[in-house]
């Protein structure tokens, strides 16, 4: 099987941009040393199953560190087709993929949130294993573990949700290349790629992440992802 990366990178990230002293997209704010969206293509380029990594940007995107993230590699690849919802983003991904690569309609596409910088190497490969050859495909996700409430008017409780049997979808998302593509065609609005491909009759796998995978988007969320890596990385040092 054939696994190719894209991690859609077109969009503003304006809750953090509004931040006082933020004046550039989400991701490329400073992590560890490095732009947040260095940490996700390093990984991914580190997976020795996957072929190509494919990085989605804005057609105009001038803020682009193309000498820094050359240094990841020849897998990582730069596609300028970025879309105004990630929907699109991801489909123009998808038809760019295709006309570089030729037939790769059975081919595995793992889309990764470049706002997820804590992605590991295993926990790619879990999803890959995991998922295996089913052709629904499967996502990263976590059990639901807090007691979820239902707002009404005025932020009043209107009811408490059980929270058996629901988890909290991360990334990658693991699908075939066309079943994907026709997915997004078909459920343009959905805000995850397991939302299309539900909508088509389809039952993705869910296979168990843990909550490190988080995905930034408070200003509080980079200090603790920051945290993660540091601490991770000490901890692969003493070993």
């Amino acid at each position: 099987m054939t696994y190719h990366a894209l991690v859609p990178a077109a969009g503003s990230g304006s809750r953090m941009s509004a931040t006082p002293g933020q004046a550039v997209p989400k991701q490329y704010l400073p992590l560890a040393g490095v732009p947040m969206i260095r940490h996700a293509l390093a990984t991914l380029c580190a997976t020795p199953s996957i072929a190509h990594v494919f990085v989605v940007l804005a057609p105009d995107d001038a803020l682009w560190p193309a000498p820094q993230m050359a240094a990841l590699g020849p897998k990582l690849r730069v596609l300028r087709c970025g879309g105004e919802t990630r929907a699109q983003s991801v489909g123009n991904g998808l038809r760019a993929m295709a006309a570089e690569l030729g037939a790769i309609d059975r081919d595995w596409v793992l889309v990764h949130d470049a706002a997820r910088p804590c992605l590991t190497v295993a926990m790619v490969e879990k999803l890959m294993v995991e998922v295996g050859a089913d052709d629904a495909g499967g996502l990263l996700a976590v059990p639901v573990a807090d007691t979820l409430k239902r707002a009404g008017e005025g932020d009043r409780i209107l009811q408490t949700v059980a929270r058996d049997h629901l988890w909290q979808a991360q990334t990658p998302q693991m699908f075939r290349h066309r079943l994907l593509l026709d997915a997004l065609d078909a459920a343009p609005q959905v805000t995850d790629e397991a939302g299309a491909i539900e909508a088509l009759g389809h039952s993705p796998r869910l296979v168990a992440a843990d909550a490190s995978n988080l995905k930034v988007t408070y200003p509080l969320d980079l200090q603790l992802a920051e945290w993660i890596l540091q601490n991770r990385d000490r901890n692969s040092g003493s070993g």
